[in-house]
C-alpha cells in the first residue's frame, strides 16, 4: 500500500551526500546494468546523485555510502513512477552491499589513486496497470473525464494530473471553489494492478458576479466591460474568465492583465476583478530590409495605442525604398497613416481607415499615387475571418515611355483561414487566403472593369522533436478577369521574381517582356515555394529551398514559361523572430535578371 500525497516523480531531487570531515575523498566510477527499458535506464542516470556529483564533489567514504543509499531510495521512486510498483534497485561498491559492516573500512583503506566501482542494477518486475479508478464527492449530474482509464499502464504522471484536470472541469461547470485531494493508491502485487481513489469537495455552484477593473489611467472601463463576454449572473466558468483576460490582452493596450476572482461568493455570485497595466501610450519603431532586386528599404513609424480611450490606434509611418536595387530605377517613398477602431458597432469587428502616398520606380513601370481606403474586419470562427471595404486610388503610371493617369475604385473582399502557431516563425498548421478585388476605372484613360482573384496558402509540417526541423510549403495563384492584358493598369498586373515568388530572379523579370526586355506584367500568376527549416543550435539554423513560378499574358494560370530558383538561407533566432538571410540562384537567367539574389529581413519568407 502507498499513499501519494505529493508527486511520486520529482526530477529535481535533493542531492544527498556530504563529505565526511577528516577522511580522504574517494574516487569512483558508476556502471548501470541494462534493465531492458531504455526510458527507465535514462531516467535512473538523470536522477542519480552518484552520477551528477561524481566529478564535482568527490565524497569521503561515509558520504559515498550515504549518497548511494539516497540513490537507492530515488530509484524506487523512479520505478514506481513508471509503473514498476514491484521493482527493486540494488547498489554495490566493489561488490559489497551497502549494509556490509566492512564496507566503510574497505573504502577508508583504498590505495591513493584507486577508484571504487559502484554497480547499479534494477529488477523492474511486472509493469502494473490501473485497476479501479474511484472518484467520490462529485456533484449530482456532473460527469467526470479524469483522463485515465482502467487497464492503462500505472505511470505516475497521468495519475497525478487528474486532480488538476478535475478541478478545472469543475470550475468550468460553475464550481469555482472546487478542490480535489491528492490520489490515494493501493498496489495489488498479486494482480499487478493499482487501484486509485480521488476525493472531491465541489463547494457551491455559483455565477459570475460584478466585474471591475483596476489600474486604468486612460482606458474607458465601460468599453472594456462591453468588450469582454463576462456578464453578471452567467454561470461561473474559469475558461470564460481566462478568455476574457486573453481578449483584453489582444486589444494591444495592456502589457499585463491578471484576472482575480473573489475568494468567496456573495449571494451566490463571485465578483471578478481584472488588474491591468497599461502600455506606454506612444511607440516609435524602426524597420529595415534588403534585397538585391528591390534594394534597401528603411522606415520609421509613430503609434498612439489608445487614441480616444477605446483601444483605437493611430499609426503614422514613412519609408524610403528602392535604394540601390537591381530591379529599381530610382529611390521611392511610402507615407502612410492608419487608424483602427476595435469593436466597431459589433464586438470583434474592427474598422480600419488608411491614407497612403507613394512613389515607385521599378523596372516595369514608374508609379506615383495616393490611396485612400476603409475596411471592416471580423472573425467568422476562431481561425477564419473576413475583411472587406472600398478603396480609391488616384495615380500616374509610366510604362515604356507612355504615361497614363487613373482613378480606380476597388472593393477587395478577403477571406483568411489561419491555424498556424506563430506569425514570424510558424512550425505547424496552415494559412490560407483568398482575395477578390472588383475594380472600376472611373476617371482617366478609359478601361473596362476587371476582377483580380488571388489565393495564397502555406502549410507547415514539423518533422523533428521540438520542431527543430520543419517542412514549409507555400503557393500563390492569381488571375485577372474582364479586361485584356493592356486594359489593366500596369501596376495592377501580376509580376514574379524576387522574395515573394521565385527567389534568385530579379523582381518582375519572370513573365512576358517587351521588345527591349522590359517586363510587361500579366493576367495570371502561379508560384510555389518549398523550404526545409533546420535548427543547428537553439539560435542558428539553415534553410535549403527551391522556388518555381510563371506569369502569363492571358488570364489562365500555368500557361507561362516556368522559372526555377534554388538557394540556401541562414537563420538567427531571436525573441522577436528569426533574422533571415537567403541566397538564391536562378536555374536559367532571364533578360534583365541578376545572376543571384540576396534577401535580408525579419521573419520567415512565408
Amino acid at each position: 500500500m502507498r499513499r501519494w500525497t505529493r508527486p511520486l516523480l520529482c526530477l529535481c531531487l535533493v542531492l544527498g551526500g556530504n563529505a565526511a570531515e577528516g577522511a580522504d575523498p574517494v574516487n569512483y566510477n558508476v556502471s548501470f546494468a541494462p534493465s531492458g527499458d531504455g526510458g527507465l535506464d535514462g531516467l535512473m542516470k538523470q536522477t542519480s546523485s552518484l552520477v551528477s556529483l561524481q566529478k564535482t564533489l568527490p565524497p569521503a567514504p561515509f558520504a559515498l555510502i550515504g549518497r548511494a543509499r539516497t540513490d537507492e531510495t530515488h530509484f524506487i521512486t523512479v520505478l514506481h513512477a513508471l509503473g514498476y510498483d514491484a521493482g527493486t534497485a540494488k547498489i554495490t561498491i566493489d561488490g559489497m552491499s551497502l549494509n556490509d559492516p566492512a564496507l566503510l573500512d574497505h573504502l577508508t583503506r583504498l590505495p591513493q589513486g584507486s577508484q571504487a566501482k559502484v554497480a547499479i542494477s534494477t529488477q523492474k518486475g511486472a509493469l502494473f496497470s490501473l485497476g479501479q479508478v474511484n472518484i467520490t464527492g462529485l456533484p449530482a449530474g456532473f460527469k467526470p473525464h479524469p483522463g485515465i482509464r482502467t487497464g492503462q499502464p500505472a505511470t505516475a504522471a497521468p495519475i497525478l494530473a487528474v486532480p488538476a484536470k478535475l478541478t478545472t472541469d469543475l470550475q468550468n461547470a460553475g464550481y469555482a471553489f472546487a478542490k480535489v485531494a491528492p490520489p490515494y493508491a493501493v498496489a495489488n502485487e498479486a494482480t499487478h494492478t493499482l487501484n486509485v481513489s480521488y476525493s472531491v469537495t465541489p463547494g457551491p455552484r455559483v455565477d459570475i458576479g460584478a466585474v471591475s477593473f483596476s489600474g486604468l489611467t486612460r482606458t474607458d472601463p465601460a468599453f472594456l466591460a462591453r468588450h469582454i463576454r463576462l456578464r453578471q449572473g452567467q454561470p461561473y466558468s474559469d475558461k470564460a474568465v481566462q478568455q476574457a483576460r486573453d481578449s483584453l490582452l489582444g486589444l494591444g493596450v495592456f502589457s499585463s492583465v491578471t484576472a482575480v476572482p473573489a475568494t468567496q461568493a456573495v449571494s451566490g455570485q463571485v465578483p471578478i476583478s481584472f488588474h491591468v497595466t497599461e502600455q506606454k501610450l506612444h511607440a516609435v519603431t524602426l524597420s529595415g530590409a534588403y534585397a538585391t532586386d528591390l534594394g534597401v528599404s528603411i522606415g520609421t513609424s509613430w503609434e498612439n495605442r489608445n487614441l480616444f480611450g477605446h483601444a483605437e490606434t493611430l499609426t503614422l509611418s514613412v519609408a524610403a525604398n528602392g535604394l540601390g536595387g537591381t530591379g529599381t530605377t530610382a529611390p521611392g517613398y511610402d507615407i502612410k497613416g492608419v487608424f483602427t477602431k476595435p469593436d466597431y458597432y459589433v464586438r470583434g469587428q474592427t474598422l480600419t481607415l488608411s491614407a497612403e502616398g507613394l512613389q515607385q520606380s521599378l523596372t516595369a513601370y514608374r508609379r506615383t499615387g495616393i490611396i485612400i481606403g476603409g475596411s471592416l474586419s471580423r472573425p467568422i470562427t476562431a481561425h477564419t475571418a473576413i475583411t472587406y471595404g472600398p478603396s480609391f486610388t488616384t495615380e500616374r503610371v509610366d510604362q515604356e515611355g507612355v504615361a497614363r493617369s487613373y482613378v480606380l475604385a476597388q472593393f477587395p473582399i478577403n477571406f483568411t483561414w489561419d491555424t498556424s502557431n506563430s506569425l514570424l516563425e510558424p512550425t505547424r498548421g496552415h494559412k490560407l487566403s483568398l482575395t477578390i478585388t472588383p475594380t472600376m476605372p472611373v476617371v482617366g484613360t478609359p478601361h473596362d472593369p476587371f476582377v483580380i482573384l488571388q489565393g495564397t496558402g502555406s502549410v507547415y509540417f514539423p518533422v523533428e522533436r521540438k520542431a527543430w526541423g520543419v517542412v514549409a510549403l507555400h503557393g500563390v495563384l492569381g488571375s485577372i478577369l474582364g479586361a485584356s492584358q493592356f486594359g489593366v493598369p500596369a501596376d495592377q498586373r501580376f509580376y514574379a521574381g524576387g522574395s515573394g515568388t521565385v527567389r534568385g530572379y530579379t523582381y518582375q523579370t519572370i513573365g512576358p517582356l517587351f521588345a527591349d526586355d522590359t517586363p510587361q506584367g500579366g493576367l495570371a500568376l502561379d508560384a510555389i515555394n518549398l523550404e526545409f527549416r533546420q535548427h543547428i543550435t537553439k539560435s542558428i539554423g539553415i534553410v535549403p529551398f527551391i522556388d518555381a513560378g510563371q506569369v502569363s499574358a492571358g488570364s489562365a494560370p500555368f500557361k507561362g514559361t516556368l522559372r526555377v530558383g534554388a538557394g540556401l538561407g541562414a537563420r538567427y533566432y531571436t525573441s522577436i523572430g528569426p533574422i533571415r538571410v537567403d541566397f538564391a540562384l536562378p536555374l536559367k537567367r532571364t533578360p534583365g535578371s541578376s545572376a543571384f539574389g540576396l534577401y535580408i529581413g525579419l521573419g520567415e519568407a512565408f
